[in-house]
């Protein structure tokens, strides 16, 4: 096989299939709640609940989900806040991997300020927050501004996905 061919089956790995477009559209709302939803969700796509479960796990490996799981309101189950780092150019993508890493880091995002990277940390309460928060202080040798919600705004997470 070519080159060439090689790197076309690659791409078209990532291309999503119809059980994957239904996977990634149609259960951003109404995810069963119940002991096996991935069962339910494949008796709905007509297909079996390992399939489904093997499909997500690839999507996730693959970077398309990053997870799957429910969101709830900020801090209404643990302690949430969101975080901000003037990190220098050069350190960048080291401090933002570290803060990655964290199983407590939700999200984590570049931004063209000041202040340069931004993420989200939700723990169990307010005392292993800030656990989270001194040891990236500790570990980067930057200080973390802690920015924690004064109002909650609804922001819709789901995306209507449209193909092509």
């Amino acid at each position: 096989m070519s080159q060439t061919s090689a790197n076309m089956n690659d791409l078209k790995k990532n291309i999503p299939d119809e059980l994957d477009k239904h996977l990634l559209n149609d259960f951003q709302y109404g995810f069963p709640l119940e002991p096996r939803p991935f069962k339910k969700i494949a008796e709905r796509l007509g297909t079996t609940e390992d399939v489904v479960i093997d499909r997500l796990n690839e999507l996730q490996d693959q970077g398309t989900v990053s997870r799957v799981g429910a969101v709830f309101r900020a801090n209404s189950i643990g302690a949430s806040t969101l975080a901000a780092m003037s990190v220098p150019e050069k350190k960048i993508e080291g401090v933002a991997a570290m803060v990655s890493d964290y199983s407590e880091v939700n999200h984590n995002y570049l931004r063209e300020h000041h202040f340069n990277l931004w993420f989200v940390v939700t723990a169990s309460d307010e005392q292993a927050l800030n656990v989270v928060l001194d040891d990236i202080e500790h570990r980067s040798g930057l200080p973390v501004m802690y920015l924690p919600m004064q109002e909650d705004f609804h922001i819709d997470l789901g995306f209507d996905l449209k193909w092509t």
